[in-house]
């Protein structure tokens, strides 16, 4: 099992290239499935995720190639032939998966976002069989919303040993007004893909605002689609009978941006991270102004330095967008372990995301957890230590920690990393800093 080996070495400077969401893409590849012209991603990221997606959609049919050292992703769903996910491709699917026929619940249960082609093959084929994630209950968060969402647009769901066997009544799905009880990108991102083919208009209320939701928009209005307001609460689809191809980018990716704005903030120096906007990260670089560290829009990307000595403690709470990110929750909790001041840190969008801190811990930093809350008293410096990561967020924040620390850091179970971040050795290295990655 492989390892990262960090040795801290001071200030940090250069340019980083910023890829494409994985977010994003993961939703925008499944797209291909509501046409029967091609698709083209462009700024796709290079990441496990997205090869087994790939894996994924070529097993149904679809025909998928990855082109310039997979920047470039060709899709095309002429002919889908297969109607059933296979399970050694979907076993290793976490957040990724999208399952087109029956597959066993012990594997669906564990990805979150398992029934995100739901919508569209109800768009554009008429039926789907699902397994559940989470059980049998169909009132099972957040299943359960992409669910009523599809209900709400006429599918009949049958539940029958643990999978959804959905159908729309003439082949077509009816639009309608779909309120979310509260807000969920993939409920919103299936509803949205669903309702492009649905007959007449449909109205989502309540909607996820994130720019990944937006991406999605944008890319279904190139193929014809009829949208608007995304970015808002309200997003409202007229249903049209067929859409087309289009060539997409893929947005840039708005945590990895908020992780590499870290590495000066928390080593010192100056980045320049290319592709990144302010829009992407507006609360984010809010909260890093407040903590005594510059962001700059270049023309290029977004320029950020620390500006003198010591970062300033500040208090970070987590919300949907545009409100700060969960993702980048453990990267900050890094920084602000070297803060001056005591940070408190609210985590309201998942449970138990605080399992870096004790990693954290072990390299000297002064973490207090008490449910959803940590309170970070700031130390000089860390010191290196031999860590574990937990989980994507947590590898690349223990990543950051090592570089701002006295001595070497050793991460294990970077497997998580490479689900989420593409070449961060690399990238870290034309900054200047000591990285490696061993293998076991």
């Amino acid at each position: 099992m492989d390892s990262i080996l960090v040795r801290g070495n001071g200030a940090l400077s250069g340019a980083i290239p910023i890829a494409g969401a994985k977010n994003a893409c993961l939703t925008l590849m499944p797209a291909t499935l509501l046409s029967d012209e091609p698709l083209t991603l462009t700024n796709a990221p290079r990441l496990s995720d997205i090869a087994t997606m790939t894996q994924l959609l070529q097993s149904l049919g679809a025909e998928v190639a990855s082109l310039q050292d997979g920047l470039v992703l060709a899709l095309s769903s002429h002919s889908i032939t297969n109607h059933k996910a296979d399970y050694d491709i979907v076993r290793k699917m976490r957040a990724s998966i999208l399952v087109l026929g029956p597959i066993d619940y012990d594997i669906v249960r564990k990805m979150r976002a398992s029934i995100l082609v739901l919508g569209p093959m109800l768009a554009r084929y008429g039926h789907a069989v699902v397994s559940l994630p989470g059980g049998c209950a169909i009132g099972a968060r957040p299943v359960d919303l992409h669910l009523k969402a599809l209900e709400a647009m006429g599918a009949e769901l049958e539940l029958r040993d643990g999978y959804v066997h959905a159908k729309a009544p003439g082949g077509r799905l009816k639009g309608a007004m779909v309120e979310f009880p509260f807000v969920s990108v993939g409920a919103t991102e299936n509803a949205l893909m669903a309702a492009t083919l649905a007959k007449g208009t449909t109205v989502l209320k309540n909607a996820a605002r994130e720019p990944e939701i937006v991406d999605l928009a944008r890319c279904l209005k190139k193929m014809g689609a009829k949208i608007d307001g995304e970015g808002t609460s309200t997003i409202t689809i007229e249903g049209t009978d067929r859409l087309g191809g289009a060539t997409h980018p893929v947005v840039t990716d708005r945590i990895e941006l908020g992780t590499y704005m870290l590495v000066p903030a928390i080593c010192g120096g100056e980045v320049e991270c290319i592709g990144g906007t302010l829009e992407l990260v507006g609360a984010f670089a809010e909260k890093l102004d407040q903590a005594g560290v510059s962001v700059t829009q270049t023309n290029r990307g977004l320029k950020v330095a620390r500006k003198n000595g010591r970062v300033k403690a500040v208090d970070v709470t987590t919300e949907p967008f545009p409100g700060f990110p969960t993702d980048l929750q453990a990267q900050m909790m890094a920084l602000l372990c070297t803060a001056e001041g005591t940070s408190v840190l609210e985590e309201k969008i998942f449970e138990n995301r605080f399992m870096h801190a004790p990693e954290l811990m072990r390299m000297g930093a002064r973490i207090d957890v008490h449910g959803g809350t940590a309170t970070v008293t700031g130390v000089e410096r860390l010191k290196g230590a031999p860590v574990m990561a937990t989980d994507l967020r947590a590898s690349v924040s223990l990543i950051l920690a090592g570089l701002a620390a006295e001595g070497e850091t050793v991460v294990s179970r970077v497997y998580h990393l490479d689900r989420g971040y593409e070449r961060v050795v690399e990238k870290l290295r034309a900054c200047g800093a000591h990285i490696e990655r061993i293998s076991a």
